[in-house]
């Protein structure tokens, strides 16, 4: 993809800053992780709301430690992070929250995008990974409550499908989709406008009234629902979510067992 890419910033800012005043529009052609930029602008203060792109990172960083790929091809996927000031009554749920409006913005009928709990995109059908989020909070020295925090929405999403030639696809543990397989149309920027304006109003919606009628909507897009499934020692029957958005898994005793937090891997019956 050598084509330069349109990113319109402006277009962007006008949609957005209405609903987060302050906020900036930030295109970079590249840089280490677009969330660790964020977190450590708000330790030297910078916490006015912003949205942070770039079309290529090098140190990319998913859950539990691990690196997110990225093609050195810039455009190949979509790695950008939103980061505002926030103060739910309750952080439970966020994640799903995001990866909700992820998918039903790029997806709207729901056909091809279902989501992997907690915080992955899949195909569906085919358990290949098409995009992850990662969440992360820092507290702020000028909080105006006990639950204000510095909260930074690192996403990556796969544009393209794996060029000819590239690391073996084996080598990616849940396989690797792109968004260009559902919509050719799509490029990192059209998929940006497409999702910028709908995550950022889910993610006040959530600061000001907490996540509930997002998460009563995950049924719909739950890839892991009565499949076998573990996370650590825990093995069982995914059995959709709690009202906090902790995955239920059904043992082999029958017993329901709530797990909060951990990476679920699907297991063959």
């Amino acid at each position: 993809m050598n084509r330069p890419l349109h990113w319109d910033p402006e277009t962007l800012w006008q949609t957005l800053e209405p609903l987060a005043p302050g906020l900036s529009v930030e295109i970079l052609p590249e840089t280490g992780s677009t969330s660790t930029t964020l977190l450590e602008r708000s330790r030297r203060g910078l916490t006015e709301p912003a949205l942070l792109v770039a079309e290529r990172q090098t140190a990319g960083r998913g859950r539990l430690g691990r690196s997110w790929w990225s093609d050195a091809a810039p455009g190949s996927a979509l790695t950008f992070s939103l980061g505002l000031r926030l103060a739910p009554a309750d952080w439970s749920g966020l994640s799903l929250v995001v990866g909700l409006t992820l998918a039903e913005a790029l997806d709207p009928a729901g056909e091809h995008l279902g989501l992997k709990w907690p915080n992955d995109l899949w195909l569906r059908g085919q358990d290949r990974k098409l995009g992850g989020l990662l969440i992360e909070v820092a507290p702020l020295a000028d909080a105006l409550s006990a639950q204000e925090r510095w909260l930074v929405i690192g996403v990556g999403l796969n544009i393209a499908p794996l060029p000819a030639g590239t690391a073996d696809p084996a080598l990616f543990r849940t396989g690797h989709a792109g968004l260009q397989e559902i919509d050719p149309t799509l490029d990192a920027p059209a998929a940006l406008h497409r999702v910028a304006a709908p995550l950022l109003r889910a993610v006040l919606d959530f600061g000001a009234q907490g996540g509930a009628a997002a998460l009563a909507r995950f049924a719909t897009r739950d890839v892991l629902a009565g499949r076998r499934v573990q996370v650590g020692e825990l093995a069982g029957i995914a059995s959709g979510i709690a009202h906090d958005g902790a995955l239920l898994l059904r043992d082999e005793a029958g017993r329901l067992q709530v797990v909060h937090s951990g990476e679920a891997s699907v297991r063959p019956c």
